[in-house]
């Protein structure tokens, strides 16, 4: 009876691999090369002990504390040290935004295209399809875990021995591997691709918040992540293996009970139920706006709330970082450089750029959601009324225009108001929204790919997500550790003002904005010109 649930799974296995003989290899070359460079880079900026222990002094804080993980190994700040509590969870998150997309793409989307009932028509066993998938990203995260290992140890640092940089790899790959699992189980929750994906994202940027909070607050709240666990593994310092094996002990038993779920669930549905619809359609499903932002609603307004909080969190520990740079004379030499700004304000721009990267996920949700459609053969009922293409996808640009709008404000109020809340001295709350605003240009001009993306080449729209984590990798690394002003320039995130301690370019912003008008009309353009459910 079990070989009959399985069966089949291996030729499946090597059909996911040859589906993907492209995407994956770049998604695992791009974090080696990322982390190695990284790696690198450190060696070159940070030459001696003095001048590392002098940036191990910055992390103590609680907002460094709250977007990096735990300080460890700052007494004596070695490269590899500062190598894993820098970057290690950074790259983990990223990591886990991988295997979300390819466990979705392979499960849920291929049982809404009717894939799966194709698979399933042959002799194959009714988990093979899910067992395939989670075998496929267990084996591309532990590639990806031997391949950084190794490339870091090549490198020769002296820091960073082969065990460290083996569980370094080991701990990013058991990320990976923890929440395809969750994925998987999400999954078999939800009753379609979109809302799978939701709540997919929606739990990993909870494991992150919740790290977060626990971090600066209570350690025991930290262990209810999962990234919670990874960091505290103590890359380069104390090598614990124990939280890396539980990772990936919990993957083996969410992906365990994924497999549970899906063989007692029928085929096309979820154990979410659908809240059933209103007798009575409402006038704005009359019109394709209407109908596109019923579809993604309850994603909209999960993720504004997510987004506010987010923001929050890193509002809340404002007033405790205000309080650390008073206490640290080092602080005071080191973050000066700019007379008429606050240390905290210098603080803004490097935690606006991450929390805004994180804000076009949704957005560009938003426009992709069209793809989806088309993808699900349900465009053509659209199209087939008194519906031009223009107005179709203008309506989904429609949207992730005021997503971004929506997304980017509720970050920059949420960290400003809460700042201002817990800081003594007050915090200009204006200053923070500005801030986020100055981000709009950019954000339109992702949005722009994405339309060029959709209208040209539909079948590479999913490349976009791997532009957005190399955006998030180039803003990251250029704001914390001084990278060269060109690797910032090759994303518009890098073509944004850093207020407050910039004044807002506007002919910049006007040339970003003019930019993503120019990819918006050429997408259109493409998408009149091309076949649908191409």
């Amino acid at each position: 009876m079990t070989n009959q649930l399985f069966s089949g799974t291996g030729s499946l296995s090597r059909f996911i691999l040859r589906r993907d003989r492209i995407r994956i290899p770049i998604w695992i070359l791009s974090f080696v090369f990322a982390t190695v460079a990284t790696a690198v880079a450190f060696i070159r900026l940070y030459e001696n002990a003095q001048e590392r222990q002098a940036i191990a002094s910055t992390m103590e804080n609680p907002a460094m504390t709250a977007m990096v993980g735990p300080g460890y190994g700052l007494a004596n700040y070695t490269s590899g040290a500062m190598m894993a509590h820098q970057m290690l969870l950074m790259t983990a998150v990223v990591v886990g935004l991988m295997s979300v997309l390819l466990v979705i793409r392979h499960t849920r989307t291929d049982e809404e295209e009717g894939r799966i009932e194709m698979v399933r028509s042959l002799p194959v066993g009714r988990l093979s399809n899910v067992a395939a998938t989670l075998l496929v990203l267990f084996l591309v995260n532990i590639v990806l875990a031997i391949l950084t290992g190794v490339g870091l140890y090549a490198l020769n640092i002296e820091s960073m021995e082969l065990e460290g940089s083996l569980l370094y790899g080991a701990a990013l790959g058991a990320t990976g591997m923890i929440f395809a699992s969750l994925t998987a189980v999400c999954a078999q929750l939800s009753h379609n691709a979109r809302s799978a994906m939701g709540l997919s994202i929606g739990l990993l940027l909870l494991a992150y918040i919740v790290r977060a909070i626990g971090d600066v607050g209570s350690e025991a709240v930290a262990w209810l992540s999962p990234l919670g666990w990874i960091v505290r593994s103590e890359v380069y310092v104390n090598n614990i293996w124990w939280p890396v094996l539980m990772t990936v002990g919990a993957a083996i038993i969410l992906g365990g009970l994924a497999m549970y779920l899906n063989s007692i669930r029928d085929l096309g549905a979820g154990f979410l139920p659908a809240r059933a619809g209103k007798i009575h359609a409402s006038p704005l499903l009359l019109s394709p706006f209407g109908l596109a932002f019923r579809l993604q609603r309850t994603g909209f307004i999960a993720w504004a709330i997510s987004m506010y909080v987010l923001g929050a969190s890193y509002g809340s520990v404002m007033g405790d970082m205000e309080s650390f740079f008073a206490d640290v004379d080092l602080m005071q030499d080191l973050l000066v450089p700019m007379e008429g700004f606050s240390l905290v304000e210098q603080f803004v721009p490097t935690l606006m750029a991450v929390m805004t990267i994180i804000a076009t996920i949704p957005v560009l949700m938003a426009i992709l959601k069209v793809r989806g459609e088309e993808k699900n053969d349900r465009i053509e009922h659209v199209l087939g009324r008194a519906v031009s293409r223009n107005r179709l996808l203008g309506s989904y640009l429609l949207i992730s225009l005021i997503a971004s709008f929506v997304m980017i404000s509720l970050a920059g109020l949420g960290l400003g108001t809460v700042a201002d809340a817990v800081m003594d001295e007050g915090f200009d709350v204006g200053m923070a929204y500005q801030a986020a605003l100055a981000y709009l240009p950019a954000v339109w001009a992702m949005i722009g790919v994405t339309v060029l993306l959709i209208g040209w080449l539909p079948r590479l729209t999913g490349f976009i997500w791997l532009y957005l984590s190399f955006s998030f990798f180039v803003i990251y690394l250029g704001s914390l550790f001084q990278l060269p002003e060109w690797g910032e320039k090759t994303t518009p995130f890098g073509y944004v003002s850093a207020i407050p301690l910039e004044q807002f370019d506007w002919l910049q912003a006007t040339v970003l904005t003019a930019v993503a008008i120019l990819l918006i009309v050429i997408g259109f353009v493409g998408y009149n010109k091309r076949d649908i459910g191409k």
